[in-house]
């Protein structure tokens, strides 16, 4: 509350009293709102933060006939949060659509459903809730949406999904926005998606203060970074600190607002397409890079530093590895930091390249391995890369060398599954499986597997994460189906899905610790859930549009020269 005896002179216009200067003596007043009558005039107080104010002033606003004062948190009353998700990551070269359909198979929650959601989850968005309950703010969710990673964003869904969250901000009342956002958006109307967002904030409210949390692989670009106040990436990969993360950029804007800091942002971003299998935070050179990133964070003055890897898969002018360092009033010191992290990432470019390994030597060598289970990627048919997970080159050449044991997860096939739920559990059936999606952007055509198997088990697809990362998240694969064919079972499903939580074999009757290989169609999240029981990892290169083979792709937007497409490039700080 307002100490006693604090006095605010409020200029008023109400267009019924003379223009006139009014003393509140504001120690009578015990509540957050109180009103009173001043020449047939109401005015109501709002002692709640004003954006971009601090200590005690105190501005007003006119509706109508009533005149809305509103003061900084700092001194007390509430505050208004504006809290939103909106995160997918474009591959430019899927064939796979994204339309609010897919949003809204993945998750897609709107107005009180997204607390119900999201509260106790894993997402920068339940951090975003808890610090202002901790504050005992009101927060507006007017949207919270995911989509699995596809193809461009469709104009309608774009323009559906940010219209939710411009629409609630061009209502008024809030003092700052927290967003939960991914940084490899690429939609129909504007390949930078984040930074179309944030500039339409800006444009409703300049002055807002916002903070805004990002994925490690987000593309970003200077629009981003000058249309938000305080930006924070993920440190980890698989993504295990989302809701950490969404803490530290929530609590330096709360900061910020309430005077204790004033954050300033230096960013930059190197002539490096980084491909996502050396990004694994567990692995040089990304591990010790964001390493190093904390060791920034320890320097005086230095409130979060953030490294991206960025995302390969996107024929946009701006991709590549970047970094921002938000610093407290110090904008030589959040330079240095950035230039620091920027200089060892260029020196070890060349690690930051998958070197490739021919499929058959890659199978043999895991057949050599005298212990289980061994993962192997299928990670040119990522689905968390925007594969369209019906790729079956791999599942084709491990048939061909005769492994078996082998759990798969998951290939994409709606009606595969809808074949082996009119047949049920237990029959036997002759099914031409995967293979249904054409990739003009690799000159990959359709090319189904016939195989001759039995139904295992039917599901609906559903199940609660308990694992690492999205912990506590519903998940759902739609109806799902196990076949089994020459020694190798195979969780198909109806909506794509990335296998990094165990529950994709555990909810549909496979113990994965049991089994001798895994065959995960996944890059580095797969670790998540699965890094623990693997005795092994080995990627496979087989087809599809998440391929790590740059000569595959024709990349016609994408700013030149940039390494390692062009082995010259140059940088300097």
């Amino acid at each position: 509350m307002v100490p006693a005896g604090d006095a605010a002179v409020v200029a008023v216009d109400d267009g019924v009293t003379d223009d006139m200067a009014i003393l509140f003596d504001l120690s009578a007043f015990r509540h957050n709102v109180a009103s009173l009558a001043t020449n047939g005039t109401a005015i109501r107080f709002d002692i709640s933060r004003h954006a971009g104010e601090c200590g005690r002033n105190l501005a007003w606003t006119r509706r109508r006939s009533r005149i809305t004062i509103r003061g900084n948190a700092a001194i007390g009353g509430s505050m208004r949060i504006l809290a939103a998700m909106l995160k997918h990551e474009t591959n430019t070269f899927s064939p796979v659509p994204t339309d609010l359909a897919r949003f809204r198979a993945w998750g897609l929650y709107e107005g009180e459903a997204v607390p119900a959601a999201y509260r106790g989850t894993n997402h920068p968005l339940a951090a975003y809730l808890d610090l202002a309950e901790a504050h005992g703010a009101e927060i507006v969710t007017p949207v919270a949406a995911e989509a699995m990673p596809s193809g461009l964003v469709q104009r309608e869904a774009y323009e559906y999904l940010t219209g939710l969250i411009l629409e609630e901000l061009a209502r008024g009342g809030f003092d700052c926005a927290m967003l939960d956002l991914h940084g490899a958006m690429v939609a129909e109307p504007d390949w930078d998606g984040e930074g179309g967002l944030l500039e339409a904030m800006r444009r409703i409210a300049p002055d807002l203060p916002i903070a805004v949390t990002l994925d490690m692989h987000g593309n970003i670009t200077e629009r981003v970074v000058e249309n938000c106040t305080v930006l924070v990436g993920y440190k980890t990969y698989p993504h295990l600190d989302m809701a950490e993360m969404g803490r530290r950029a929530g609590t330096i804007l709360l900061d910020a607002m309430a005077g204790r800091c004033r954050p300033v942002m230096a960013y930059g971003r190197l002539p490096l397409l980084a491909q996502t299998l050396r990004m694994g935070t567990a692995d040089h050179p990304m591990g010790p890079l964001q390493a190093m990133t904390k060791d920034e964070e320890a320097r005086p003055g230095i409130l979060a530093a953030s490294v991206f890897g960025g995302f390969p898969m996107a024929d946009i002018p701006v991709a590549g590895l970047s970094a921002i360092v938000v610093a407290d009033g110090d904008e030589a010191a959040a330079r240095s930091s950035r230039d620091r992290l920027l200089a060892w990432a260029w020196e070890e470019r060349e690690e930051f390249v998958y070197r490739h390994e021919p499929i058959g030597a890659a199978i043999a060598r895991a057949k050599g391995i005298n212990d289980a289970p061994i993962v192997l990627l299928d990670h040119a048919d990522n689905v968390g890369s925007g594969g369209t997970s019906d790729s079956m080159v791999v599942i084709r050449e491990l048939i061909a060398q005769n492994v078996e044991d082998v759990a798969v997860a998951a290939v994409w096939d709606p009606p595969a599954v809808q074949a082996m739920i009119a047949a049920g559990p237990g029959a036997t059936l002759t099914l031409d499986l995967g293979g249904r999606t054409e990739m003009p952007s690799i000159g990959a055509r359709p090319e189904p597997l016939r195989v001759t198997g039995v139904v295992r088990s039917v599901s609906d697809g559903e199940w609660i994460v308990r694992g690492p990362m999205y912990t506590g998240t519903r998940v759902t694969t739609g109806p799902t189906a196990v076949f089994e064919t020459a020694g190798i079972r195979i969780v198909v499903t109806t909506h794509h899905h990335e296998p990094w939580d165990a529950g994709i074999f555990t909810n549909n009757g496979i113990d994965p610790r049991h089994c001798r290989y895994l065959l995960l169609k996944s890059r580095i999240h797969y670790r998540a859930g699965f890094a623990a029981l693997a005795k092994a990892h080995i990627t496979l290169d087989g087809v599809g549009v998440t391929t790590s083979d740059n000569a595959i792709l024709r990349f016609d937007r994408l700013e030149r020269p940039i390494y390692p497409l062009d082995p010259d490039a140059a940088w300097s700080p």
